[in-house]
């Protein structure tokens, strides 16, 4: 018996994604590939034309991603086409003589591992167990200051700085992702969001709205709550439920990131 979950089968995703109550315009984008284990979110920055360019050309690259017959085959994929969202954008930086680029925040999931990689302070949660846990990190100023520090959390939620982002793709000519990953469990919830959401909503609030709805009711709960506070940003949330166990295992290589530099 093969008892590996079908990327298609085994995952309950939810999704939204909203303008805002005070941007004239999404920046936001998403892409939603279940059959191939791929999930992202991408929050444009550079203005209203330059930041859905930015997003929309990460998205399209990573459209690329198809069936792989192993972890690292579907890492590789997912880093070529960063890479690739990456040379784009700063040809059309050199071309516009314009700032932009784009945050993301990736789920792939292959038999009963996932990979969580990230650029900027677009945020992935797991919900296990009647818990909560920030898997990324944001790649903020104020983020490095806590790390330091020089801030402690509390004063970096508040810090008229808290929104300067450190990396994002198209920003330097290498981009750079962090990455996290480890074996899936029956019951996980993976909440993969632009920062639209986090500046409304704590994530106590996040796990509520995971433990007490299904993924597509939970993305449309939390956008409500968002939208009740101000919602001063787009939003975009992507919830992915994995419904169903299995035994099969893989592996990814090593936590580790891709590299370029750093800005502020």
């Amino acid at each position: 018996m093969n008892d590996r979950p079908s990327q298609n089968g085994d995952f309950e995703t939810g999704c939204i994604s909203h303008t805002g109550k005070v941007r004239t315009a999404n920046e936001d984008n998403f892409l939603l590939r279940p059959e191939y284990g791929l999930w992202a979110v991408a929050d444009g920055m550079g203005g209203h034309e330059n930041g859905a360019l930015a997003s929309a050309t990460v998205v399209a690259a990573l459209e690329g991603v198809g069936a792989a017959d192993s972890a690292a085959a579907l890492l590789a994929m997912l880093e070529q086409g960063v890479l690739s969202a990456n040379e784009t954008l700063r040809d059309e930086i050199r071309r516009r003589g314009a700032t932009m680029g784009a945050t993301l925040v990736v789920l792939l999931v292959h038999e009963r591992h996932f990979a969580c990689l990230w650029s900027g302070d677009s945020r992935i949660y797991l919900v296990r167990g009647g818990r909560i846990t920030q898997v990324s990190r944001d790649h903020t100023e104020v983020q490095e200051m806590v790390d330091r520090g020089v801030l402690t959390p509390d004063e970096a939620k508040h810090s008229p700085r808290r929104h300067v982002i450190t990396h994002a793709i198209g920003v330097h000519e290498k981009p750079e992702l962090d990455l996290e990953n480890g074996e899936i469990a029956d019951g996980d919830t993976f909440l993969l969001c632009s920062d639209g959401l986090t500046e409304h909503v704590t994530d106590a609030e996040i796990l509520q709205a995971v433990e007490t709805g299904g993924a597509q009711e939970a993305c449309d709960t939390l956008l409500a709550l968002t939208l009740q506070r101000g919602a001063r940003d787009n939003v975009t949330i992507v919830a992915v439920r994995y419904r169903q166990g299995a035994s099969e295992r893989t592996r990814w290589m090593p936590n580790r990131s891709m590299r370029g530099g750093t800005t502020s």
